[in-house]
């Protein structure tokens, strides 16, 4: 179920990763790259989040491998033509540095997308909404509502969540 937001309000959209390897002992947790149902699961999630007709202002990533990759796969499929910004707060983040990387976002962006990594997205979202999340698996998304400034936060609320495995109707 979509909810429509109001003029006065910015969208923040929240995103884990997509499905990582561990194939390769000899990498370290950084260059991990996408294993094939990471590799399936991002494109499907952009194409998602594209037929909620959101457009994509600002994109900021983890430096990761796996965020990175999930961020160009993901903007690819969603349209965003945009830089994909690396912001190095986003590796491993808490809510203290997500708070840090979106305080620093422009006024004029409108819909902001973040790809980083759990648990520091599930916190995060928890942090904005009050909602404890059951599941946020690798390559779910969150889109909440901000009223405020991204420095000054003074309410979000849930507009849509979604994950590879839901069962919602496409």
């Amino acid at each position: 179920m979509k909810t429509i937001k109001t003029d006065t309000e910015r969208t923040l959209l929240i995103m884990r990763h997509a499905k990582s390897s561990w194939k390769d002992n000899s990498l370290s947790d950084r260059d991990r790259p996408l294993n094939k149902r990471g590799l399936r699961d991002a494109p499907m999630m952009g194409k998602r989040l594209k037929s909620l007709a959101y457009h994509c202002d600002q994109l900021i990533s983890s430096p990761a491998v796996r965020a990175k990759s999930t961020a160009e796969m993901v903007a690819s499929a969603f349209d965003y033509d945009g830089e994909i910004i690396e912001d190095e707060r986003l590796y491993m983040a808490d809510i203290e540095d997500y708070l840090d990387v979106i305080s620093g976002v422009d006024l004029k962006v409108k819909t902001l997308m973040l790809v980083s990594h759990n648990p520091g997205s599930e916190e995060f979202f928890s942090h904005l909404t009050g909602i404890d999340v059951y599941e946020f698996p690798t390559s779910a998304y969150a889109l909440i509502a901000i009223t405020g400034e991204w420095s000054n936060i003074t309410s979000a609320r849930l507009l849509h969540y979604d994950f590879p495995k839901s069962t919602e109707e496409r």
